[in-house]
């Protein structure tokens, strides 16, 4: 007996769902799925400006600025001799050159001494013009270690040229210096860490050319610093000699004369300070009082036996600075001396520096 086929299976329903089955559209039997859509690449930042786009807003006109350049203004005035010299200076082509324009005047307003001055890295010419003279001085680097200087007064058609070398060491130098016209054997000059010494050609008192040796040496001894000075035939020995952190002694004696003198230093803490020097030739001798706040107050008193004076002064602003480093760029320094021979002639002076950025 024949089996009959068994009967066809259905297809499954679609809407069918199983625990661990998907749910799937239906869609037209030409469907591909497509991939995601790529990110868009982000745009770069916009570029700046060429360099030489920003350099023509900074200097419209080309290389330099045409902008008015800073002018510093400098004025003294000491009591003493009633004088005001003032000085008046600017920076051109952004830094590579400078103007100076110095000048005197008394209380009458009369100018005195006027001078113009034009420096750069290599050149500085420097006009008096009272005298209508000029003086004119060069400076070239030829090489890494040598570095040629000459200097020439118009009026005196007098001037000099000066080689200055490195040597291996950066801290040993030898100059040679000659003027112009030439009058003799150039001046020679050898430097190096511990002093230096110097060999040129001069008239003794007979006229009579000559050459002469001159020289300082100096050099740490125990706990100390002895330093020898050799000048014109005169030899000064010198030895600083430093007990403690607060006190030093300081004997010299220059020869031939055998004039020796002797000086004393005290430091009280670290804003007083008491010097005295005496000499046993001539049984001079004189003492210092300083007292410091800061470094913009300093206030000094002392007497000076070879010319029978008391003194005492006020400095505000550092004495050795400049004005621009010292409060609201003003220098002002008092001083009284009193003699001792005439106290009513005491007098009272005074010195004020003041400068101004324009």
């Amino acid at each position: 007996m024949v089996e009959s086929p068994p009967p066809p299976t259905s297809a499954p329903d679609s809407t069918a769902q199983t625990p661990s089955s998907l749910i799937i559209l239906d869609r037209p039997s030409s469907y591909q799925p497509q991939p995601p859509p790529l990110p868009q690449p982000s745009l770069p930042p916009p570029l700046g400006r060429p360099p030489t786009e920003k350099a023509a807003e900074k200097h419209p006109f080309g290389l330099f600025s045409l902008r008015r350049p800073p002018i510093r203004v400098t004025t003294e005035f000491d009591s003493d001799s009633l004088i005001f010299f003032h000085k008046v200076s600017s920076k051109l082509f952004d830094g590579l050159a400078k103007l100076k324009f110095t000048f005197q005047n008394n209380g009458k307003g009369d100018i005195a001494d006027p001078q113009v001055a034009l420096i750069t890295k290599h050149l500085a010419i420097h006009y008096d013009v009272e005298e209508q003279n000029a003086l004119v001085k060069g400076f070239v680097n030829v090489g890494p270690n040598l570095q040629l200087c000459a200097a020439h007064d118009v009026k005196a058609q007098q001037g000099e040229v000066t080689m200055a070398a490195n040597l291996a060491d950066p801290a040993y130098k030898f100059e040679l210096a000659s003027a112009v016209p030439s009058m003799g054997v150039p001046k020679a000059t050898l430097r190096f860490p511990a002093g230096e010494v110097s060999l040129e050609e001069k008239e003794d008192e007979e006229l009579k050319r000559i050459l002469s040796i001159n020289g300082m040496v100096k050099g740490s001894i125990m706990n100390g610093v002895a330093t020898a000075l050799y000048k014109d035939g005169s030899l000064n020995l010198r030895y600083s000699y430093k007990v403690d952190e607060e006190m030093s002694f300081i004997p010299s004696i220059s020869l031939p004369s055998n004039a020796l003198s002797f000086a004393f230093k005290r430091q009280f803490g670290p804003s007083d300070k008491l010097s005295y020097w005496y000499n046993f030739d001539s049984n001079y001798w004189s003492t210092v009082y300083k007292h410091t706040v800061g470094k913009d107050y300093k206030f000094k008193a002392g007497y000076d036996s070879e010319v029978r004076l008391g003194w005492a002064s006020l400095w505000v602003g550092d004495d050795g600075g400049k004005a621009k480093t010292a409060p609201m760029k003003m220098k002002i320094q008092f001083m009284l001396q009193v003699p001792q021979d005439d106290i009513k002639s005491s007098i009272l002076l005074f010195r004020v520096k003041k400068r101004w950025d324009i």
